[in-house]
């Protein structure tokens, strides 16, 4: 098969490429997404469930972010050192990052699995699903399975932007779109015929990350541009250092979002225990299971957010590797403009309509403190959501045009720095709320540097390369 021509992406216009490659990534992370979220939803409706299994979906869900923070540093950096390799034309190093990421990929999944299953009562202690016995004993259950599945998950979130930086975005969407498919079929079925509870929650999850690994491994044997060998799969130090200081922001930005919900469930804990009301045994898990209702929608504004970004890294990198720097510069401002759009959107989804959203996970069958403290949730923790949606388009765009030091450290003074030390802090001075004013806080302070590296940025576009000089593009 003869190797796909992607001169296109130097040619063709910003703004049409921006939506080719942007909205399949954006409906497959959302689609990703979906998978906790769908069981969160199934689990919050479900009677004998209810908060109690949200809040065990919330203790688990920070330890499937961290397999994916490894799937995408391999998958991200993987994408982004095949698309800068085609436009330098240097295929061999394309096809060497592709095999390395496989193999790296199914170590790491297999390793993960192990831990897991190895040290789950431990784990789960850490990320605060000891607040009562059933929220722990739900815990337990959904995580066994979760766990069994990992090398599944890893494999198809890791592929994903390969196949984009192949040239296939839209069979990178249609392969997460069939596992969701299958765990949205299968999840009420299993929680409300069967009556399996947070095991069937999990195993609906699990049979729909199969399906899409499988898709991913039928790609892998069809692909387009890349042309993998049995020499590309012997892991080679350089390129391996390549991919992964490539993805590292990808990773951080992931795992970094695992500190902050430990430490986050872990201060909801401790304050909540304080609280006149949600000190008491039979409200205790509801702090927990509305703060994870709400990372959850966060979670879908990101996925778009982090989407549209995604989506730009085969054209910043195949441009920037060609030495088009005002064509990249050009997508740069259209892709800020577009993440705030989408931030005013959320923002003004979660201060008009909190209760309906809550309404969504279950608020029916709970007690009227559980929609009170929802409401409050909402519109406190997510009332900066326009600055962590351009913040979060900085990062990856900065990545893109293989930027990896500035892409990193940006990304874990957010995320580590303020997202983890004003969990800590703040709710020292302002018990549980202090937990909610943790996200904004930060967000406004990430903002202030992003402005600052988002103006750098564009001073060094502006300075045209020599090759970006030789040729002309009307778009």
């Amino acid at each position: 098969m003869e190797r796909l021509n992607q001169n296109f992406l130097i040619t063709e216009k910003t703004g049409t490429l921006l939506r080719k490659y942007a909205i399949p990534c954006i409906i497959s992370l959302l689609v990703g997404a979906l998978y906790n979220i769908v069981d969160q939803i199934f689990i919050a409706n479900a009677s004998y469930l209810g908060s109690y299994g949200n809040a065990a979906n919330t203790v688990v869900f920070p330890l499937t972010v961290i397999a994916l923070a490894i799937a995408v540093m391999i998958g991200d950096g993987c994408c982004a050192f095949v698309s800068i390799s085609l436009g330098e034309k240097k295929a061999d190093n394309a096809n060497e990052s592709v095999g390395n990421s496989i193999i790296l990929t199914i170590g790491a999944s297999l390793f993960i699995t192990l831990v897991y299953l190895v040290f789950s009562n431990k784990i789960i202690a850490m990320f605060g699903g000891t607040v009562n016995k059933a929220t722990f004993h739900h815990s337990k259950e959904y995580f066994f399975w979760i766990s069994v599945g990992i090398p599944f998950y890893m494999f198809g979130q890791a592929m994903n932007p390969v196949i984009r930086a192949d040239g296939s975005p839209k069979f990178a969407m249609i392969s997460t779109l069939t596992g969701a498919i299958i765990n949205i079929i299968l999840d009420p079925i299993f929680i409300f015929v069967f009556k399996w509870g947070m095991m069937g929650a999990a195993v609906a999850t699990v049979i729909g990350q199969i399906a899409t690994a499988v898709l991913a491994v039928w790609y892998l044997w069809h692909t387009k541009t890349v042309k993998i060998t049995q020499k590309d799969f012997r892991l080679k130090t350089e390129i391996i250092n390549k991919t992964i200081s490539l993805g590292i922001c990808s990773f951080l930005s992931q795992i970094s979002l695992v500190a902050a919900m430990a430490a986050i469930n872990n201060m909801i804990r401790k304050y909540g225990a304080l609280d006149a009301v949600f000190g008491q045994s039979e409200y205790a898990q509801i702090p927990m299971a509305v703060v994870g209702i709400v990372m959850k929608f966060f979670q879908i504004v990101i996925s778009i957010v982090v989407g549209m970004a995604a989506g730009c890294i085969p054209v910043v990198g195949f441009n920037m590797g060609a030495g088009l720097k005002n064509r990249v510069k050009e997508l740069f401002t259209k892709l800020l403009t577009a993440e705030a759009i989408v931030g005013a959107v959320a923002l003004f989804i979660v201060e008009v309509f909190p209760y309906g959203l809550i309404r969504i996970f279950g608020a029916a069958n709970e007690s009227g403190y559980y929609a009170d403290f929802a409401i409050k949730a909402f519109r406190v923790y997510l009332c900066m959501v326009i600055f962590a949606c351009v913040n979060k388009a900085t990062f990856i765009f900065l990545q893109a045009m293989g930027k990896a030091v500035e892409s990193t450290m940006l990304s874990m003074v957010r995320e580590i720095v303020f997202g983890v030390g004003f969990a800590l802090v703040l709710p020292v001075f302002f018990g549980l709320d202090g937990v909610l004013y943790s996200m904004p806080v930060s967000d406004i302070l990430t903002f202030i540097i992003s402005v600052i590296i988002i103006k750098k940025t564009y001073t060094q576009l502006c300075k045209k390369s020599e090759t970006g000089n030789l040729i002309l593009i009307h778009n």
